[in-house]
């Protein structure tokens, strides 16, 4: 990698498909696989050694107090400015480099570790085209493409978006992609954008191989047939293909079936 880069995780979005899950965390700390989704994002930038910034607006707090001194913060005051809104509030800290823009909800998975996955969109960049990470087939964005969750751009588009409401594929993407400016890096391995609860629960028992997950603290007296199970939660019931939320609890006599518990009561199916 020749050019310099730096990293900004979107972490802003009001996560409106994945109510009412968002409605107690902002998406990017829905925990997958028992670990925020933001950490995982922000896992795979540190260990490509490059300098992160998060951006924050919905419940920002929530996302500011999880990130600590991990990353640079820039709050959206109002509503969420957008990925290519929220790049133009960071300008002066981006202050001439390239940037990996990643989406905090992109749950990755390969046989490569975090970071080494998406490292090829790095690897020879000339500072100058747009690389869009992609996975082959439906619905075909670019080529035969989808998007994946992570792009590389380069400051001169970068210095010309504004800190308001906007997007990348219009004001970056779509235009680099005219100007035959635009490379797709295949991803080697499996990619779910999360914005569903479907979605969000496919991720969570990709991330534990069908198997069971449960954390040091919770209290499992139950049966566990493919279950993501918190921090502090307790399992007295039954979990079959589900998530439990830190905290959560499934009585005795109750199943869980191919949803995720938030809490004592409030179940969100997959479908």
């Amino acid at each position: 990698m020749s050019a310099d880069v730096c990293a900004v995780v979107l972490a802003a979005g009001e996560g409106r498909r994945l109510r009412p899950l968002t409605e107690h965390l902002p998406k990017a700390l829905c925990p997958v696989g028992n670990v925020a989704l933001l950490d995982r994002a922000l896992e795979r930038v540190q260990h490509l050694g490059l300098d992160p910034a998060v951006n924050a607006c919905y419940l920002g707090h929530l996302v500011a107090e999880h990130v600590g001194s991990r990353a640079h913060l820039s709050v959206e005051p109002g509503d969420p400015l957008g990925t290519a809104g929220g790049i133009g509030l960071l300008r002066d800290w981006i202050g001439g480099r390239g940037v990996l823009v990643g989406n905090a909800d992109a749950y990755l998975a390969s046989e490569l570790a975090p970071g080494a996955d998406i490292a090829a969109l790095l690897d020879g960049w000339d500072g100058d085209t747009v690389r869009l990470l992609g996975v082959p087939g439906p619905p075909y964005e670019f080529g035969s493409h989808r998007f994946a969750g992570f792009s590389l751009l380069p400051w001169d588009l970068v210095k010309g978006l504004e800190p308001e409401p906007s997007d990348l594929v219009r004001l970056a993407w779509r235009p680099a992609e005219r100007q035959g400016r635009l490379e797709v890096v295949e991803y080697p391995g499996t990619y779910l954008d999360t914005g569903t609860p479907a979605d969000y629960l496919a991720a969570n028992l990709h991330a534990v191989h069908g198997e069971n997950l449960v954390a040091a603290d919770a209290v499992v007296t139950g049966t566990l047939d493919g279950a993501v199970v918190g921090s502090g939660a307790h399992v007295a019931g039954r979990v079959s293909g589900g998530v439990v939320w830190p905290g959560g609890v499934v009585a005795a006599g109750e199943t869980l079936r191919q949803a995720i518990r938030v809490g004592r009561s409030l179940t969100v199916p997959a479908n």
